[in-house]
């Protein structure tokens, strides 16, 4: 299943989305009188027994009760699937062709660093940037949403924690980054972290280290490749942080980049602009879009 988190005449809710609709989850719960949480996160919280439970719902209910409990995507504004995550935590250099495109040793242990909450916007929300930046990039990732809490978490049992996946936009001001020698300035400006539109659950994602991503910046393919080229796949990434902090309910961990990011494009870089339409496509989650405007 997908789940998406959207307001509806000024109110938030979370559903399902299925093709053109959002099965909304609340009302379907009150039809039959099944008791699901108040929140997406909440529900992230209570792991594979809700997706069961909602799984259930979904068989049970009648076609009047879910056409009840139905409206059409083009009434809804998509929010960020999760707005208040414990923790982002970012991945650098765990793509082979990425790693080769900036000239840098594929790493033997994951570079971690992290992005603050308050950077995270939804689909079709602006990506703000300051007029002091002009080396904005993009950065298309596969983000990893927890499900559940562990701490030394085997590569063995790690699909376990994995709640879904979703699309994530790291959002980079390059001359900032490369100033400081070290990373979470110049990621950390709000609206920096854009992610969606949607949460593919972990049984339906596929292969996680078999899908299909890329960036189009105005209808121009930027970056084309597949998470088959990570160099720790997403079950080794778990281990490896879990080994160093907790991870929680909603952690949110953004995987890494391929190649095509746009400070090493050759032979001119081609930076973000106010205007700029940026597109990232992750198979079987869909496409996260979002705008660049100018800032203060």
């Amino acid at each position: 299943m997908r789940f998406v988190r959207y307001l509806h005449s000024g109110v938030e809710s979370y559903g399902v989305l299925s093709d053109d609709e959002i099965i909304n989850l609340q009302t379907l719960a009150d039809l039959p009188e099944t008791t699901l949480p108040s929140t997406i996160e909440e529900f992230i919280g209570i792991g594979e027994e809700g997706v069961q439970t909602v799984e259930q719902l979904m068989l049970d209910s009648t076609k009047t009760e879910k056409g009840k409990a139905t409206l059409n995507i083009g009434d809804a504004t998509f929010l960020a699937p999760v707005s208040s995550p414990p923790k982002i935590i970012c991945l650098g250099l765990n793509y082979r062709d990425h790693a080769e495109e900036a000239g840098a040793d594929i790493p033997d242990e994951p570079i971690i660093f992290m992005k603050p909450r308050t950077a995270i916007v939804g689909p079709d929300e602006p990506i703000i940037r300051p007029t002091f930046v002009k080396e904005l990039d993009y950065e298309a990732e596969l983000a990893i949403i927890i499900g559940k809490k562990g701490k030394n978490i085997p590569v063995s049992e790690a699909e376990k924690y994995v709640f879904g996946y979703t699309a994530f936009n790291d959002i980079s001001a390059r001359e900032i980054q490369f100033k400081d020698r070290q990373w979470t300035r110049g990621k950390s400006f709000d609206t920096f972290a854009p992610i969606g539109p949607c949460i593919t659950t972990a049984d339906q994602i596929g292969n996680p280290s078999n899908l299909n991503i890329c960036t189009r910046v105005n209808g121009e393919l930027r970056q084309d490749s597949s998470t088959k080229n990570m160099v720790f796949d997403v079950y080794e990434v778990i281990y490896h942080i879990s080994r160093v902090m907790t991870l929680e309910p909603c952690d949110i961990i953004a995987t890494g980049t391929p190649a095509g990011v746009a400070v090493f494009m050759k032979p001119t870089p081609k930076f973000l602009s106010p205007g700029d339409l940026v597109e990232v496509e992750i198979e079987n989650i869909g496409t996260l879009r979002n705008k660049v405007t100018e800032g203060l």
